[in-house]
């Protein structure tokens, strides 16, 4: 078959198969360049070196950074362990004979996993993903591995997209300790917002987390889980950090069926005499 010929048969393809938002030509030349170091989506995928143009059609490093920079929150929110491997695996293709892309079933389990976090921030999976794009786990593809058991999801509960709670005025001391013993966890953050690549508001933890009381938070992964629930939740976190300055909350939640959730938000500040002696009363506090 010509080259003319198969170029033909592609572009009537793609044509057909409306899912194919980017059809990419997998056959069209490309060449082998340097992950770039300013791509943090891919910093720790494994390899050195990408297609380029890569599956999604993009041309230049420049383009590669500027897109892939807008789904960086979403990995870092935990949502599917596999979710970093899928994005790069388009947006960073390794430099081999030919492409290998994601199967199908990797995109549905990072789709179904991710897309609720999505949900939470006001946005759709994108038709330019589709799962139908991809091949079946048959072909030569990155397969996806078995999904989390409920045993994990114990030991490493995730948080969820919920409704904001008020930032509330502790009052008494003794109203903070009813309230702790009414929850699970109690931690103390600083938290910043920056502008990131693509010059998005991002939110962040500043210095360590500050554990008030620890209820089925682990110690190695309490930043991470608190982390994940300012992303996940970044509408509320945008009505807690107005300005670019640091503020300091004490965030009080609870562990439900594996998940996080925050249910009460008081902002610190030294001249709250009353918060600061019901966190150094609740280690003797009995409920």
């Amino acid at each position: 078959m010509s080259r003319r010929i198969r170029r033909y048969l592609f572009s009537l393809l793609c044509t057909l198969q409306a899912v194919l938002i980017n059809c990419f030509d997998i056959g069209i030349s490309t060449k082998c360049v340097a992950v770039p170091k300013e791509m943090r989506l891919c910093q720790d995928v494994g390899y050195s070196e990408m297609r380029l143009p890569n599956l999604l059609g993009h041309k230049t490093l420049d383009e590669v950074i500027s897109k892939s920079a807008k789904w960086e929150s979403l990995i870092r929110t935990g949502c599917h362990s596999q979710a970093g491997t899928f994005l790069c695996s388009l947006f960073a293709p390794v430099c081999l004979d030919t492409f290998i892309q994601p199967c199908r079933s990797m995109c549905v389990a990072v789709r179904d996993s991710c897309s609720p976090v999505l949900a939470c921030l006001g946005l759709s999976w994108p038709d330019a993903l589709s799962c139908d794009r991809f091949p079946a786990d048959e072909d030569t593809c990155l397969t996806s591995t078995s999904a989390e058991s409920s045993d994990y999801r114990k030991l490493f509960p995730k948080p969820i997209c919920q409704g904001c709670p008020n930032t509330e005025e502790p009052g008494a001391h003794r109203t903070v300790l009813q309230t702790l013993c009414q929850n699970n966890f109690a931690v103390k953050v600083t938290l910043t917002k920056r502008r990131n690549v693509s010059d998005d508001s991002e939110y962040n933890l500043a210095g360590r987390v500050e554990i008030i009381s620890r209820g089925s938070l682990f110690p190695f992964g309490t930043r991470t889980v608190i982390q994940q629930w300012l992303l996940v939740n970044a509408n509320c976190v945008q009505k807690m950090t107005r300005n670019d300055r640091a503020v300091q909350y004490v965030l009080i939640g609870d562990v439900q069926d594996s998940n996080i959730i925050v249910n009460k938000i008081y902002f610190w500040h030294k001249k709250n005499t009353q918060l600061t002696l019901a966190a150094r009363k609740w280690k003797q506090h009995k409920c």
